[in-house]
């Protein structure tokens, strides 16, 4: 995407690409229509991406290998997994990986490889998981507001927004008022963030909104980064992922990290 359209409109980064493959649900497609309406770089940038879709589908461009091919990465990967389980010996003179790419390079398909080749490149440029995910995070935050979304359960009652989420998500998130600390509770919602439902509770500071978003997910190392003029911090805990956003100082941000996870403890 190009630069402009990502300084100019960060938010609509994700929608852009579900607007273009049809993903978008009715309400989400109307408000990116009528974004388009009044964005230049928008429009711009959909019909760049509509135009790289319609050429990657034409015939001949997707390279189909042979069945041969296939067969002979099945036995190389036949033989490493062999070679590992008993021990013995692999031979040395070159890698796994430069063994299949030299009897790729034999077939000679100039065209074909080309399309390879290129997009082994876009996949050694893509953006990381990582970024995806921060990408979608903020695009969540930034649309809960504009979209005039930000609770399904407006109360600041933590016993009320808790057992709420029962049935609407497949776990419990942990919920507390922070009101004491400066962090008051607005109320939760269900939001959809990495292809799963994920409990969603917001919190104030000085007027801002903070968003903090729970899922079930392995734990990690916390993070603490800036993604597009928003702060977002991210923290593991009891099997579950957190993960705040807000356009509090980070310092803010921070603490109230430190003063959920106190509190999700007591």
């Amino acid at each position: 995407m190009s630069d402009a359209h990502q300084k100019g409109c960060p938010e609509w980064r994700i929608m852009l690409h579900g607007f273009v493959d049809r993903e978008l649900d009715s309400v989400h497609a109307a408000q990116f229509e009528d974004h388009l309406a009044t964005c230049e770089n928008c429009r711009a940038e959909m019909e760049r991406v509509a135009a790289v879709r319609k050429i990657i589908d034409q015939d001949g461009v997707r390279w189909r290998p042979p069945e041969a091919l296939r067969s002979q990465v099945l036995s190389m990967l036949s033989f490493e997994q062999t070679a590992a389980s008993s021990s013995l010996p692999v031979p040395r003179q070159a890698p796994f990986w430069r063994r299949t790419f030299d009897f790729i390079r034999q077939w000679s398909f100039v065209p074909s490889l080309a399309v390879l080749a290129a997009s082994a490149f876009l996949f050694v440029n893509a953006p990381s998981q990582t970024l995806i995910l921060q990408d979608e995070i903020m695009a969540s935050h930034v649309r809960s507001m504009m979209a005039d979304h930000l609770t399904d359960v407006l109360t600041s009652d933590q016993h009320t927004v808790k057992p709420w989420f029962n049935g609407r998500i497949d776990f419990s998130p942990p919920v507390s008022d922070l009101a004491k600390d400066g962090f008051p509770l607005v109320g939760g919602r269900v939001d959809y963030i990495g292809g799963r439902a994920v409990a969603a509770l917001v919190y104030r500071r000085h007027g801002h909104v903070i968003n903090l978003f729970i899922w079930p997910a392995a734990s990690g190392a916390q993070t603490t980064t800036e993604h597009d003029g928003y702060n977002m911090v991210q923290w593991s805990d009891g099997g579950l992922t957190f993960w705040a956003i807000s356009d509090v100082a980070s310092g803010d941000l921070a603490e109230f990290e430190s003063f959920f996870r106190s509190a999700a403890r007591l």
